[in-house]
């Protein structure tokens, strides 16, 4: 999937996608060691990570309006450069000793609300860029470097730059949104919002409400939207347990979670990789179908086994399954929905899935404390079955 046969300015979103997202990896993993290093209470640190995440289940849907409304490509370019203002401020008051963690909670919370307008408009601004028929191979290269920086090379270079020096990692990530933002200003001007949408003002609310109803008319995307979130709610389910699972169960040592998560990343990247090819063989129906059938089949594998071998095969296997569920599903909302409705639809799906993984992790939790710690993998693979049913039979009715 070479980048360069897509054009010079999806190259551009492409490299500008993988800068983002790589410094919010960074800027995940170094906030909560930030306010690990300032109090010890377990309670301020988790809410630091809860300050990060809300704004999607806040802002989420909203965000989508306001992508609708202004100009994609500008409001991308302005909400990077008020997050880089936030990390500058927060890097001079680390230099200065005075920075707290009130200001730690204020710097995650903010960049998450620019992070929920940011991912909105970056899934709106590919339509334009290339062909109807190249759409799932563009999107393959961006959702891998959405997985690789967020989740692969972003999380350990944030962990290392903060061993080195406290203000490094928040410094770094600030210069990879200063570069996204100038490629984000480079690409061609040709996504303004079609006339008369920029000039309904104080109707946020009102285009929110919109858009919903029109997606819940539509039942292909409904549909969508709904399998998308019981596969992060299973999903989510299994791997909030996951860290307990590889000692108690497979009995492996501290090293063996790492390599499993290792493995899941790498089982994501190619399901990314390769989602346009099996989207084209098979078609999109069997191609989502595929993915929730295989999801299941690897959490039977975690959920009967001890192996590590076995285990690390499950998990490359749901996780590829997710990758190419996530290219797939996104290529979809693309070629199906007006263009004046994207930045809605596609928060809305965003909102689904932030929203679906917590209540996953504490479900998983739940049933991992009254029933064992396999419970919850296994719990997954009748419903994402049964998921997997349903979307072959509704989608290709619909």
């Amino acid at each position: 999937m070479a980048a360069t046969s897509l054009g010079p300015a999806y190259n551009r979103l492409w490299l500008a996608t993988a800068l983002s997202n790589l410094g919010d990896g960074i800027r995940m993993a170094a906030l909560p060691l930030l306010a690990a290093a300032m109090t010890p209470d377990p309670v301020a640190v988790a809410g630091v990570a809860i300050a990060g995440q809300s704004p999607w289940l806040i802002f989420g849907l909203v965000a989508g309006a306001v992508v609708d409304r202004f100009d994609r490509r500008r409001l991308t370019v302005v909400v990077d450069v008020v997050r880089v203002l936030l990390l500058v401020v927060l890097v001079a008051a680390l230099s200065l000793g005075i920075a707290g963690i009130v200001l730690v909670y204020a710097v995650a919370f903010c960049c998450g609300i620019g992070e929920t307008l940011r991912d909105t408009a970056t899934a709106t601004l590919l339509p334009p860029l290339v062909s109807d028929a190249d759409l799932d191979r563009a999107n393959g290269g961006l959702v891998n470097a959405e997985v690789a920086g967020n989740e692969l090379v972003g999380p350990p270079i944030g962990g290392y730059l903060f061993g080195i020096a406290m203000v490094l990692p928040f410094a770094v990530n600030g210069g990879t949104l200063a570069v996204a933002a100038a490629l984000i200003f480079s690409l061609p001007n040709v996504f303004a919002p079609k006339a008369g949408s920029a000039a309904r003002k104080g109707r946020i609310r009102r285009d929110t409400l919109a858009g919903l109803r029109w997606l819940a008319r539509h039942r292909r995307l409904r549909l969508l939207l709904v399998l998308g979130g019981v596969f992060a709610l299973m999903d989510s389910a299994w791997f909030a347990i996951l860290v307990l699972y590889v000692p108690q169960v497979l009995g492996l040592p501290g090293w063996g979670y790492g390599v499993l998560l290792g493995v899941g990343a790498i089982g994501g990247l190619a399901g990314g990789y390769f989602a346009a090819r099996i989207t084209r063989w098979i078609g999109s129906t069997a191609a989502l179908t595929s993915c929730l059938a295989f999801a299941a089949a690897g959490q039977l594998m975690l959920g009967v086994t001890t192996s590590a071998v076995v285990a690390a095969s499950g998990l490359a296997i749901t996780s590829g399954a997710f990758g190419v569920w996530a290219v797939v599903a996104r290529t979809l909302r693309q070629r199906l929905t007006p263009s004046e409705l994207l930045g809605r639809v596609s928060s809305a799906s965003m909102t689904v899935v932030m929203g679906a993984a917590p209540v996953g992790a504490l479900a998983g939790g739940l049933l991992a404390a009254e029933w064992g710690l396999t419970a919850p993998i296994l719990a997954g693979v009748p419903v994402l079955a049964a998921g997997a049913l349903v979307c072959a039979f509704r989608m290709r009715a619909d």
